[in-house]
């Protein structure tokens, strides 16, 4: 019994708690392994830290709208147009400076993945629309696909929908008082633009109008 030296009760539990130590290294170490080699658990599948995910951090905006689509030289693709008139090209020059009486929309007219160019040619002095234009990006090239020159006119994109605007004039109307208008909605099917729905407003005058009729009883 001599040879066993410290076998009295301090000893032992020195040696209890050294395998008790080394159990729990065993057991933390069999853990460690088991969450790297299961998906999406461990820290090896976590991957660097996004930078979003530091503190304080801004994620990144999204692009702007000017940055959807491919912006065009409306003025040179209206000069260059064989399908655009000759008293139009006439017509489109600088008004004050180097602003040229253009209006550009960009939108999704005809199903295709680009974005479609509507153009509208204006006149400087009253900004009456003598002219409107569609186009569309064919790998890279602008194909017109619809016009209409019958002055005043104007064409806008509506939730994907082409519309055209076509003021209407009586015979004594001043260019800046016309007595109505009418709005045509086109439709792209077959590789065209269908001319759909026709709306009517006549503007009128409210010192020229009857009186809305009073309500009986």
């Amino acid at each position: 019994m001599r040879g066993l030296t410290g076998s009295g009760p301090g000893g032992v539990r020195g040696r209890v708690q050294a395998v008790i130590v080394a159990l729990a290294g065993i057991a933390a170490l069999a853990l460690f392994v088991a969450a790297c080699g299961t998906g999406g658990t461990g820290a090896r599948d976590e991957g660097p830290a996004h930078a979003s995910a530091v503190a304080g951090a801004v994620p990144s905006p999204p692009p702007s709208p000017s940055e959807s689509y491919r912006r065009v030289d409306a003025v040179a693709l209206i000069k260059k147009d064989p399908a655009v008139s000759e008293t139009v090209k006439r017509e489109l020059k600088p008004c004050s400076g180097h602003d040229y009486p253009v209006d550009v929309s960009y939108g999704h007219l005809t199903g295709s993945t680009a974005d479609d160019v509507v153009v509208n040619v204006l006149t400087c002095a009253d900004a009456v629309g003598i002219g409107s234009y569609v186009y569309q990006d064919v790998d890279g090239v602008y194909r017109n696909v619809f016009h209409t020159e019958e002055s005043p006119v104007y064409a806008e994109i509506d939730q994907d929908t082409l519309t055209v605007t076509k003021q209407v004039y009586k015979k004594d109307d001043p260019i800046t008082a016309p007595s109505g208008e009418d709005v045509i909605t086109y439709d792209w099917k077959g590789g065209r633009f269908v001319e759909g729905r026709v709306v009517h407003t006549d503007y009128g005058s409210a010192a020229g109008a009857d009186p809305s009729p009073e309500p009986s009883g």
